[in-house]
C-alpha cells in the first residue's frame, strides 16, 4: 500500500504537503539540516560519520580568523542515534571531503542512504550535494577550466555541454545538488575568489551562468545560484568583508545574472552569501530572500546556507546573541537549509520552537521546500532505489577531457604580439632553442583553480596523486615542438646564460591556488596588490634583461598589472586556470597550430594601485582632469587579438527610431582578411549619452563566435530590444526612457569599430522581472571568396 506522498504522478507540492502533515517537529527539523560525513570508501552514515572536527578542517585549514570558532562551531554535535530515525536532509560533499576510490565511493554512498531511508519511519533518502565549480570535485574526476575561463571563451553553448557532461558524471554516481555556478560580477581582482567568477560585465555573466545552468539542470542534478548577492563587491576585494552599494548599482550590476539565470535556466536552489550590504548579513536579509526571490521573481526552489553562514550570524555578524537566535533569524529571512552541518538549525531552534519563541509555521514553510525538492528528484517515490553501479566508474571519460580541452582552447587569450615571434611553428627548426622560464612551468598546480580537489582538499593529503593527467607547459611545449632545443630554467640565477643559450625565452608567471592563504590565489587568498605574486615579476626583469625576445604567459585567477612592461614584451598570453588540459592549450597557442580566439572577461591593469576600477564606470569614473590617476586598464575587456585579421564592413541598424516598446537589428559583415582560419568575436556595446542617472560609457548587451576560413565572410546581427537600454531608477523602479542612444560595435569595449545612432521614441515605460533581457543573434555565413 503506497501513500500519496509517494505518488509520483501528483504535483510534488501535494506530496510534499501531504508528507509533511505526517510529520512531528523532529521529523521536520531534520529534513532542513545536513551533516557532513567523513568520506572514506569504510564511511560508516550511522556509526559516527557525521562528526564536524574533520568538515571544519577542510573548509577553513589553518585560518586564524575561523580557528578560534571551532568550539562553538562544534559546540551542538549531532547524536546520529537520535538523528537519523527523525531522516535527514542533505549530505554534504560525500566524495569532495576526501580522497575516495570513486567506484568503491558510489557502492558507499548507495549503502549509506539505504541505512539513511530505513532508519527513519518514511523511508526517505538524504539529498547529496558537491561542488563542481570546475568539474564534479572529487578526487580522479574530470578538471575543467575555471569559470574565468569559460567567459575568456564567449562560448555559452560550449559551457552549457560541459554542465551537461559533468552534471550526468554527478548524477551517475548518486549526487542530486551541485553547489555551482558562481554568479558574482567581478568588482575589484584584489578579491582571491576572482577566479570563480565569470568576469566584471553581468551581461557576460548572465549568459555564460545560465548556460552552465541549462546544461546542470538538464541532467536532472540540482543547480545552486550563489553567492547571493553581491560577494564580489566586498571592499578593498576582501573575503567576506562588507559591501557598500547602493540600491541602483545592485539592481543594475549585481542582480541581472541571477535574474537570468532563474528565469531562463530554470534554477532550483539559491544560496545567500556571506557578507552585509550596508550592515545587514545576507542570510538575514529578507528583503533579498523573501521580498526579492520569491515575490518578485517568483522562486519556488529552495535557499540553501552558504557553509556555516547561519551560525556566522551570531558568530562573525554579531546580529544574534545564541545559535538559537540565529536560527530564528536565518529561517525567517527565508534560509531554507543548514549547510554543511547540523547546529543552529538543529537543539537550539528545536528549543526555541518548542519554547515558542520560534513559530513551528516557519519550519515547515522551509521543510516543504526541501520535500517538494525530494518529490521532483524522485526521493519520495515508493520504488526508489539508491544510485548503484556494475562495473568501475570512470569520473574523466574521453568527453569531459575533450570539452576541457576545447574550453581550455578557446579561453586562452592573445594579450600582446609584435608578430615576429608568436606563433613559433614557423621559426622552429633543428637547433632552435627555446628557453622556459618560472617555478611553476613544470607544475600541474599551475593549471588549477581552488576549487578543483587536488588544491582544495587534495593538498591537505602528503603524497596523494593529482589523480587525473595533467600535462604542464613545459612537458606541452617539448610535445608541441619536438624538433626544438627546449631547456628549463626555474629561478632567476641562470638567467645571463640565456643570452648566448636561447633564442626566445617563454617565462611562465602563475599564481597558486589555495584556501585561507595557503595560495596566491582562492578564497580568502585576497591580495593587497596587483604585482605578479611570489617575486615572478622580478623574473621577467632579469629575463627582459638579457636581451633575449621574452614572451610572457600567465596562467593565473585574476589579472595583475603588466603595465611595467607595455611595449618592452614580445608577446603576452593569458590564460586563466585552464585545467587538466590546460598545457597543451597554451602549447598549442604558442606555437601556432591553435589560433587564440579568447578574448577579456575582465580587465588587465596597467597600475597596481588604481583598484578597483571597472570598464563600467561612469564617465567620472573613467580618466579625466579631476585626477592625476589613470584606472585605464592596459588591456580592456573584451580585448583579444588573433593570428589572422578581420575586417569589419557594411554596419547597418534597420530602424534608427523605434519606440520604446520595440526592438531593432544591428548588422555588420565580419570578413577574414588573412591566411588561416580564425574566429572573431563580435561584440555589441549600448551608449547611453544622457540619462536621469550616470550611466556606463560602454555597456555590452551581445556578442558572437563567429568562426571564417580564409577569405569568408558572415553576416552578423543583433536584434536589440528597447528592454536592453533599462536601468534602475530606484530598488522598486526600473525604466525604459525615451531618448538618443548609440549601439556599437566593437573588438571590445575599448576598441569601437562601428557606431549606429538610434533613438527611443514614446512614453516611458517602468519594466520588471519579465523585461527582455538577451540580444537575439544570428550569424550567416556568405560563402567563401578568393
Amino acid at each position: 500500500m503506497h501513500h500519496p506522498w509517494q505518488d509520483p504522478a501528483l504535483p510534488a507540492a501535494t506530496r510534499a504537503a501531504h508528507l509533511l502533515s505526517q510529520m512531528t517537529l523532529e521529523e521536520k527539523l531534520a529534513q532542513i539540516v545536513s551533516i557532513w560525513p567523513d568520506s572514506e570508501p569504510d564511511s560508516d552514515t550511522e556509526s559516527g560519520s557525521g562528526s564536524e572536527s574533520g568538515a571544519e578542517e577542510t573548509a577553513f585549514g589553518e585560518n586564524q580568523n575561523v580557528a578560534p570558532m571551532q568550539d562553538e562551531l562544534n559546540a551542538f554535535p549531532p547524536d546520529l542515534d537520535t538523528l537519523l530515525p527523525n531522516g535527514l536532509g542533505q549530505l554534504t560533499r560525500p566524495f569532495g571531503s576526501a580522497p575516495v576510490d570513486p567506484t568503491e565511493k558510489t557502492r558507499a554512498l548507495a549503502e549509506d542512504q539505504r541505512r539513511i531511508a530505513s532508519a527513519n519511519r518514511f523511508g526517505i533518502p538524504a539529498i547529496a550535494h558537491e561542488e563542481c565549480l570546475t568539474g564534479f570535485a572529487a578526487w580522479q574526476a574530470a578538471i575543467l577550466p575555471i569559470p574565468l575561463a569559460w567567459g575568456a571563451s564567449f562560448d555559452p553553448g560550449l559551457v552549457e555541454e560541459a554542465a551537461r557532461l559533468i552534471g550526468t558524471s554527478m548524477r551517475e554516481v548518486g549526487i542530486h545538488q551541485g553547489l555551482a555556478p558562481v554568479l558574482d560580477v567581478a568588482r575589484d581582482p584584489r578579491w582571491g575568489r576572482t577566479e570563480e567568477t565569470i568576469g566584471e560585465d553581468p551581461y557576460l555573466v548572465g549568459t555564460v551562468a545560465t548556460a552552465y545552468v541549462r546544461g546542470l539542470e538538464s541532467t536532472g542534478l540540482v543547480a545552486t545560484l550563489k553567492h547571493f548577492a553581491a560577494h564580489g563587491s566586498s571592499r578593498a576585494g576582501r573575503n567576506h568583508a562588507p559591501v557598500s552599494m547602493g540600491p541602483r548599482e545592485l539592481a543594475d550590476l549585481v542582480l541581472p545574472p541571477f535574474e537570468m539565470a532563474l528565469r531562463d535556466g530554470r534554477a532550483r536552489s539559491v544560496m545567500p552569501a556571506y557578507h552585509d550590504i550596508d550592515g545587514l548579513p545576507s542570510t538575514a536579509n529578507a528583503w533579498l530572500l523573501k521580498t526579492l526571490l520569491r515575490e518578485e521573481w517568483g522562486f519556488e526552489g529552495t535557499v540553501v546556507s552558504d557553509y556555516f553562514a547561519v551560525s556566522f550570524l551570531e558568530l562573525t555578524h554579531h546580529v544574534a546573541g545564541s545559535a538559537a537566535e540565529a536560527a530564528a533569524l536565518a529561517l525567517a529571512s527565508g534560509v531554507d537549509v543548514e549547510l554543511p552541518a547540523q547546529r543552529a538549525f538543529g537543539t537550539p531552534l528545536l528549543k526555541a520552537v518548542q519554547s515558542g519563541e520560534v513559530s513551528e509555521e516557519l519550519v515547515d514553510r522551509a521543510a516543504l521546500r526541501l520535500l517538494t525538492q525530494k518529490a521532483e528528484l524522485g526521493l519520495l517515490d515508493a520504488d526508489w532505489q539508491p544510485t548503484t553501479v556494475e562495473g568501475p566508474v570512470d569520473l574523466d571519460p574521453p568527453a569531459l577531457r575533450d570539452v576541457a580541452r576545447r574550453l581550455a582552447e578557446e579561453s586562452v587569450v592573445l594579450l600582446a604580439n609584435d608578430g615576429d615571434v608568436l606563433p613559433l611553428s614557423p621559426l622552429v627548426h633543428p637547433g632552435r632553442r627555446i628557453a622556459v622560464v618560472g617555478p611553476l612551468a613544470d607544475d600541474p598546480a599551475a593549471m588549477l583553480g581552488c576549487y578543483t580537489f587536488p588544491r582544495h582538499i587534495g593538498i591537505l593529503h602528503e603524497g596523494l596523486p593529482i589523480g587525473v593527467e595533467i600535462p604542464t607547459v613545459l612537458q606541452s611545449l617539448r610535445a608541441e615542438l619536438p624538433e626544438a632545443e627546449i631547456t628549463h630554467v626555474s629561478d632567476p640565477v641562470h638567467l645571463p646564460e640565456l643570452a648566448d643559450e636561447a633564442d626566445v625565452c617563454v617565462v611562465v608567471a602563475a599564481d597558486r591556488s589555495g584556501l585561507f592563504g595557503r595560495g596566491t590565489s582562492g578564497e580568502g587568498c585576497d591580495a593587497l596588490d596587483l604585482e605578479l605574486p611570489d617575486g615572478q615579476g622580478e623574473l621577467v626583469d632579469a629575463a627582459l634583461a638579457t636581451g633575449v625576445p621574452v614572451v610572457l604567459v600567465l596562467l593565473t585567477g585574476r589579472p595583475y598589472a603588466l603595465g611595467r612592461w607595455e611595449g618592452r614584451l614580445a608577446a603576452v598570453v593569458q590564460a586563466f586556470f585552464p585545467g587538466e588540459e590546460g598545457g597543451p592549450a597554451v602549447a598549442g597557442v604558442l606555437s601556432g597550430r591553435i589560433n587564440p580566439s579568447g578574448r577579456l572577461p575582465i580587465g588587465v591593469p596597467r597600475h597596481s594601485g588604481a583598484q578597483p576600477y571597472g570598464y563600467l564606470a561612469p564617465p567620472l569614473g573613467q580618466r579625466g582632469d579631476a585626477s592625476n590617476v589613470d584606472p585605464t586598464p592596459l588591456y580592456p575587456f573584451g580585448h583579444g587579438l588573433s593570428y589572422t585579421t578581420f575586417a569589419w564592413d557594411g554596419a547597418s541598424i534597420d530602424a534608427d527610431a523605434v519606440p520604446t516598446d520595440g526592438s531593432t537589428t544591428v548588422g555588420v559583415t565580419v570578413t577574414n582578411t588573412g591566411e588561416r582560419a580564425g574566429t572573431e568575436i563580435v561584440q555589441l556595446y549600448l551608449h547611453d549619452p544622457v540619462a536621469r542617472i550616470t550611466r556606463p560609457v560602454n555597456r555590452l548587451v551581445g556578442y558572437a563566435r563567429v568562426t571564417l576560413d580564409p577569405g569568408q565572410s558572415a553576416r552578423v546581427a543583433f536584434t536589440f530590444d528597447a528592454d536592453l537600454s533599462s536601468y534602475a531608477l530606484s530598488a522598486e523602479q526600473r525604466i525604459v526612457e525615451p531618448g538618443d542612444l548609440e549601439l556599437r560595435l566593437a573588438a571590445s569595449s575599448g576598441d569601437i569599430r562601428h557606431a549606429l545612432p538610434l533613438a527611443l521614441t514614446g512614453p516611458e515605460r517602468t519594466v520588471g522581472y519579465d523585461r527582455r533581457m538577451h540580444c537575439a543573434t544570428t550569424i550567416t555565413t556568405e560563402g567563401v571568396t578568393s
